[in-house]
């Protein structure tokens, strides 16, 4: 056990080089680049006087964070629950699925720009506006993803559980939501990226208080060096929320990442 776990952790911190080494390289980069041609603050600020900038708004900042955060959370669970929701119903009724997968489809062509100022007019400027531009940008990418999902089981191994005698709900429990199971993660893991940029659109549109309302003000005042801060810890936010969910999925999909790594060995022997 202890090898093994030697080998996962060299093998992450393996896969984690690349992407760090071209991130330290492009800031470094960026840095030189504002020395050199001595670039305005308030044109392109300087990787350095980013950190500073947050460290010193870094009060400022943390109220605004608890907001975002909450709208956030609030909007992705409520897609969670309202897509996989859905999704079962869509997979249980045929009707269903060709009643609704088309307009699921067309919701996608309206601009959440174009929404977000109506729901403040319905709701005013208090949370739930926010919570359902998280909830509507969250929403496809989960229901679609678990719908195909539960549509993916083997044809040949439903026929045989059901030539043993096994009850619908057997069938589903047992082989159809395992079999849907990555694919739901893969559309959880989309939507939660997205859904701290759903609630930033939100506090755009109205809000008192928030990630994209301090991005606001601090583009009114030319203090770019706090947009820039603003928009590393959204992101910030956005790798741990993914982050998170990666770690879940791993837990709750343990036989998918083993049989995934003895294929790939498989094919390295061969």
């Amino acid at each position: 056990m202890p090898d093994l776990l030697k080998q996962r952790a060299r093998a992450a911190v393996q896969n984690s080089l690349p992407p760090l080494i071209l991130i330290a390289l492009f800031l470094a980069v960026w840095q030189c680049a504002t020395w050199l041609w001595h670039i305005e603050a308030y044109l392109l600020p300087s990787p350095s006087r980013i950190v500073s900038a947050g460290v010193q708004a870094r009060g400022l900042l943390s109220a605004h964070i608890q907001q975002t955060m909450q709208e956030t959370l609030l909007g992705f669970g409520a897609a969670l629950i309202s897509g996989l929701a859905l999704a079962l119903a869509i997979d249980l009724s045929s009707f269903l699925r060709r009643a609704l997968y088309p307009l699921l489809v067309v919701t996608q062509t309206v601009p959440i720009m174009a929404v977000a100022p109506l729901l403040v007019i319905w709701l005013g400027y208090t949370i739930w506006p926010k919570i359902i531009v998280v909830t509507l940008v969250c929403f496809f990418p989960i229901v679609v993803t678990s719908a195909d999902g539960l549509r993916s089981a083997d044809p040949e191994l439903l026929a045989l559980l059901q030539a043993m005698g096994a009850t619908r709900r057997q069938v589903f429990f047992k082989v159809r939501v395992p079999r849907a199971l990555p694919a739901m993660f893969s559309g959880i893991k989309i939507a939660i990226t997205y859904s701290v940029i759903g609630a930033i659109i939100g506090e755009w549109v109205g809000a008192s208080k928030g990630l994209g309302v301090f991005m606001l003000r601090a583009s009114n005042s030319f203090r770019t060096d706090w947009v820039f801060a603003a928009v590393a810890i959204s992101s910030l936010l956005s790798i741990l929320l993914f982050l998170a969910v990666a770690v879940i999925e791993r837990l709750a999909l343990p036989w998918y990442y083993t049989s995934t790594r003895q294929e790939r060995w498989e094919e390295i022997q061969t």
